[in-house]
């Protein structure tokens, strides 16, 4: 508890009728300095990140203090080391890590990271992020978070795979694998190939009678239980929130953006699979990619980057720079000035912090998008909203991953993709519904109808279609709560979220 204690204990005053005990001057302090004005003030860990924003929103419930408590304690952390065998003979000590934050709900679900810079304090608020991402779009698991302390560019296949498989036999051994306890996904320096090292692992060793073993893991490969559309599902849901966001003309008018998607102009930051496929999308719904950021370099064109080509040309060349449709190109060491150009939508789909006390007020974007995991520190965000910038959270935006990972695992449980059992029988209503009109006089053109009009839904179609309604659904809720309380729309998400926790809890009761 000693973390809900430092966690709860940067809530702060407030006009409202609050419960809240009273605020130890030490950690008043502690807060303070993360949002002073001082340009030598410290950027927050990723871990007071989180707190500091959770604590502004719970000043809008009407929580008691023992349920906050409850719902910031950090349930479950693991930390192993083991050693491998490298190719060159020699023993490594790998340091692996795992949290499972919230047992509200369960299954707990979050992805594994491979990172050098891993350790304990970040897989601890990525996994409480987590929690809050799956209330916010309503997706009912409790939030998890793992990974190991390696860079993984400096290990063979063969290396990766053996740390890979020995830290899921870690994970299982101590309780924090299996289709119903701990469901991990792919994040940072993990993929398809990852998943299914540790879905393989997991059902040879522990599965033998689990018919259910290989939702042990989502992120997989097709072949092995994956689901059509979750490659791209998080940059997809970051598009499909957004669109969703700007035809909401009210809404737009109130905070003094121009509503509609078509035409915008984007600036990415950020091209894994997050930013390409954001990138993708957002070009796919009618914007204009106008630059792409890469820890290596960045390229510009006004008019607009293919971004198909631009991808095929990084995994050629390793780099962004060289490419030939773009009109201007930034070195590494001035890479990130591209953030400061003026765009109506930027997003940071990378790593921690990218927009900062020390570049906020740079930043000329219309909106920011967060398609990465707390891109933005809670000072830079007060900058962007002095300057009338708009923040479109994390923990709404980038929830696209861990929504069509819930429905990899409701396939894997179900044991039957979706639209096997009824993608004919709605082709056959449709075609049928048309040979009707044809009957009754109706003259239609077979050949101009679109894929959509005639066919029934593929796997992919009602993936994409569940997200869809996923994001757009997230993001209602959350628009709805920032005009209700007058907050910002990443304080309506936590506030949200906390609410749909407390009922969890209010509604099911403690076990004794």
């Amino acid at each position: 508890m000693a973390h809900a204690r430092r966690f709860f204990s940067l809530i702060s005053s407030s006009s409202r009728p609050q419960t809240f005990a009273s605020l130890p001057a030490q950690s008043t302090f502690r807060a303070a300095r993360y949002l002073s004005t001082s340009e030598e003030a410290p950027e927050p860990r990723f871990l007071d990140m989180v707190q500091i924003n959770f604590n502004k929103a719970a000043k809008y419930t009407s929580m008691h203090e023992s349920m906050l408590k409850q719902i910031l304690a950090c349930s479950s952390v693991l930390r192993v080391s083991f050693p491998i065998r490298r190719d060159n003979g020699e023993i490594d000590v790998i340091r692996g890590y795992r949290a499972q934050h919230s047992h509200h709900r369960t299954p707990c679900k979050g992805g594994i990271r491979y990172a050098h810079n891993v350790d304990l304090q970040e897989v601890e608020a990525l996994a409480s992020l987590m929690t809050f991402k799956c209330a916010v779009v309503n997706v009912p698991f409790g939030g998890a978070k793992g990974g190991i302390s390696i860079d993984p560019k400096k290990y063979s296949v063969i290396e990766l795979e053996k740390i890979t498989r020995r830290y899921a036999v870690e994970l299982k051994k101590y309780g924090f694998l299996g289709p119903g306890v701990d469901v991990p996904a792919p994040d940072v320096g993990t993929g398809a190939r990852e998943m299914s090292w540790i879905c393989d692992t997991f059902s040879v060793l522990y599965g033998m009678e689990d018919v259910n073993a290989y939702a042990c893991v989502t992120g997989k490969p097709i072949t092995l239980g994956g689901v059509d559309g979750r490659t791209e599902a998080t940059g997809l849901g970051v598009c499909y929130a957004t669109k969703y966001f700007l035809s909401l003309t009210d809404e737009c008018k109130r905070v003094g953006v121009t509503p509609e998607l078509d035409g915008k102009t984007v600036i990415v930051q950020g091209f894994g699979n997050v930013g390409y496929h954001a990138a993708y999308f957002f070009e796919k719904f009618g914007a204009k990619v106008i630059g792409v950021v890469e820890y290596n370099g960045a390229v510009y064109n006004p008019k607009g980057l293919d971004i198909e080509a631009l991808k095929a040309h990084m995994s050629t060349t390793g780099s962004l720079l060289g490419f030939s449709g773009a009109t201007k190109e930034y070195p590494k060491e001035k890479a990130f000035e591209l953030m400061e150009e003026e765009c109506d939508l930027l997003v940071p789909a990378a790593l921690e912090k990218a927009i900062n006390r020390s570049n906020a007020d740079k930043i000329k974007a219309k909106i920011v998008v967060e398609g990465a995991n707390g891109p933005t520190t809670p000072y830079a965000e007060e900058l962007l909203n002095k300057k009338g910038i708009i923040v479109l959270p994390d923990m709404l935006m980038n929830a696209g991953g861990v929504s069509v990972s819930y429905f990899e695992w409701l396939k894997n449980l179900s044991h039957v993709g979706f639209g096997r059992i009824t993608r004919r029988w709605e082709e056959k209503g449709k075609q049928g519904f048309l040979q009707e009109l044809k009957k009754a006089g109706v003259l239609i053109d077979d050949s101009g109808l679109s894929h959509e009009t005639k066919s029934g839904a593929s796997e992919k179609d009602l993936v994409y279609s569940g997200l869809e309604d996923t994001m757009c659904k997230g993001m209602q809720e959350t628009v709805e709560t920032a005009r209700k309380l007058g907050v910002s729309y990443r304080i309506a998400a936590f506030v949200n979220a906390l609410n749909k926790m407390e009922g969890t809890y209010r509604d099911a009761g403690f076990t004794i």
